[in-house]
């Protein structure tokens, strides 16, 4: 197979069209950039996503939260099962209309895509040559048995595109989440749970008029729940989760992914840029992950637009990149890695300290402000 000559040349190519690459298309279209986005039709399920009230901020910029259906989070109930201790966050105690929104995958991918003034160019990138001015990307198209050669100041991977150099850091964290919806006894009233439990957190979002379900479980139990009867599902969902919110009465389908952390801990290259999963993929707790991707591409664009065009890619862009995004991206690492790491045990010891942490928490005002600003806005948020 051959690969053909460059054939487009363009400032900035965006290779990946989930809603982090879509996202950051749309806030460079302003910018005095060429921009091209590459990307394959999406076979991604639909499933329910949390974004926090920050990254509503900064769809809003784009003119992309507008007409969004979307279900607001006013507050989130955070406790253990088999242990005390508990807090609520309220977004009514600063101010805000929300924590955070439950929207739909597709939903949000289809308002981004409505934003874009051209249409993303079909393809999948399989690799990349750099050279001293320019990075040649190598896309295969479904509709074509050759690759075709895409050359770019800059190229920008994005949504879970795997990067094959840049060294990397990964911990399993031996579970697996089985997403769902449900509809329970009880209505929400906005409220969202996250229930820690000794095999992960178990989190009921507000949903439309039930609840999204990611529930964080051993690999084993994981299959047996999606392979079990509504009836025993339901069982079993409400003895781990407890009776506040009366009867579950209704599931819908189930699936179920394994959980991982995995980061970058170099560039790819100097003319290469990995932002939302393609640079760090989180732990669902906390839901920290695509809000974290969204940052990402809004800070990329506002370098974009404040350097030089004929300097996009050019030496130290990356390594500035990564240094404005350091404290953020350690941060919700940290956070989300820590939280499944001191929550997901047993142990009668740590039961009782995180319980006092919990309780600690829902006491000081100040501790709790700085832990939702966090949650809301990023590592970088002021207290």
């Amino acid at each position: 197979m051959q690969t053909s000559k460059p054939s487009l040349d363009t400032d900035v190519l965006v290779a990946g069209g989930g809603p982090v690459g879509l996202f950051l298309a749309v806030a460079l279209e302003r910018a005095p950039l060429r921009v091209t986005l590459v990307s394959e039709p999406s076979a991604a399920p639909d499933r329910p996503i949390a974004l926090a009230h920050g990254s509503r901020l900064l769809l809003d910029r784009l003119d992309a939260f507008k007409g969004l259906p979307a279900t607001p989070i006013a507050t989130i109930h955070v406790s253990q099962r088999s242990g005390f201790g508990r807090t609520l966050i309220r977004a009514r105690d600063y101010d805000l209309p929300a924590l955070g929104y439950v929207v739909s995958y597709r939903a949000l991918l289809e308002a981004l895509q409505h934003r874009l003034a051209e249409a993303p160019s079909n393809g999948r990138l399989v690799g990349w040559d750099e050279n001293h001015d320019s990075v040649v990307a190598r896309c295969a198209s479904a509709s074509s048995n050759g690759e075709r050669a895409l050359r770019a100041r800059l190229l920008a991977l994005a949504d879970g595109m795997p990067h094959s150099a840049g060294a990397q850091r990964r911990r399993d964290y031996f579970q697996s989440a089985v997403v769902a919806q449900i509809k329970a006894e009880q209505s929400h009233g906005n409220r969202a749970w996250e229930r820690f439990t000794a095999e992960g957190p178990l989190a009921l979002l507000p949903n439309g008029d039930g609840y999204a379900l990611v529930w964080s479980t051993s690999p084993e139990k994981a299959r047996a729940l999606c392979e079990a009867g509504d009836a025993e599902f339901l069982q079993r969902l409400s003895r781990e989760f407890g009776s506040r919110l009366g009867t579950f009465h209704e599931v819908g389908p189930r699936a179920s992914f394994p959980l991982a952390l995995r980061y970058a801990t170099t560039a790819p290259g100097r003319r290469v840029v990995p932002i939302g999963n393609a640079a760090q993929t989180l732990h669902p707790v906390a839901g920290q992950g695509l809000n974290l991707g969204l940052r990402d591409a809004w800070e990329l664009a506002e370098l974009l637009r404040a350097t030089p065009v004929e300097k996009a890619g050019a030496a130290g862009f990356s390594r500035q990149f990564a240094r404005r995004r350091g404290l953020d991206r350690q941060g919700g690492i940290a956070l989300t890695d820590a939280l499944v790491r001191v929550f997901s045990t047993a142990d009668p010891l740590f039961s009782a300290a995180r319980g006092a942490g919990l309780a600690a928490l829902d006491l000081l005002p100040p501790a709790r402000r700085f832990l939702a600003y966090r949650m809301m806005y990023g590592a970088r948020a002021l207290p």
